[in-house]
């Protein structure tokens, strides 16, 4: 266990449970291969909001608002890349962890509820990464890590609202919040049965 584990003043919303000392423990003792797995985790999560551009074309106002996320996500990319490189490192293929192919597998095949569903997942997602990436800052005592990991919050915690503000323009806020309620706890348990590997999502 950690001595002085520490944890972010308030809970991030709509997670249904927090992310264990075990898993930070490994996450800290693999500062390099956190990194670049969080590198690809931006690449992801741009390419995330690209499919949803393309898939939804003539979604009104739904490029203009995830075409902002992809770039700055992208950017977030350049950035580790950055600092893989200070550090003498470069990204390189890692075996992804199965948190977001089993998350995949909860989006319902039939419209409308695939749209709802990405949406949530997608936000669930940022969700996720702000809580870690806020551990990770309290935690790592190396400062470039730490002043990576705080720079990016912000916009994580914005992107999670983005994804759940566009669920509800389609559906009540009734159906959203019952629907990211049963997805929350999935993701959960995901989480719970997965953190062997060093990994943003693991």
């Amino acid at each position: 266990m950690l001595v002085d584990f520490k944890r972010p003043s308030s809970n991030i919303k709509y997670l249904s449970s927090l992310s264990s000392e075990n898993w930070l423990e490994l996450a800290l003792s693999n500062p390099i291969e956190i990194l670049i797995d969080h590198a690809h985790c931006e690449r992801k999560a741009a390419g995330v909001a690209i499919q949803l551009m393309f898939r939804y074309p003539s979604e009104p106002d739904l490029a203009e608002v995830l075409s902002p996320i992809a770039r700055e996500e992208l950017e977030h990319f350049e950035k580790i890349l950055v600092l893989l490189k200070d550090l003498g490192h470069s990204l390189k293929a890692l075996k992804p962890p199965p948190y977001g192919a089993e998350l995949a597998k909860c989006v319902r095949k039939e419209e409308p509820y695939r749209m709802l569903d990405s949406f949530l997942i997608a936000g669930l997602i940022e969700a996720r990464s702000h809580e870690r990436l806020s551990l990770l800052a309290l935690n790592s005592e190396h400062k470039s890590f730490k002043l990576l990991y705080e720079s990016l919050l912000e916009s994580e915690a914005r992107h999670f609202g983005i994804y759940w503000k566009l669920a509800q323009t389609k559906f009540s806020k009734n159906e959203t919040n019952k629907r990211l309620e049963e997805l929350s706890n999935i993701e959960s348990e995901i989480l719970s049965q997965t953190f062997a590997l060093p990994r943003i999502h693991s």
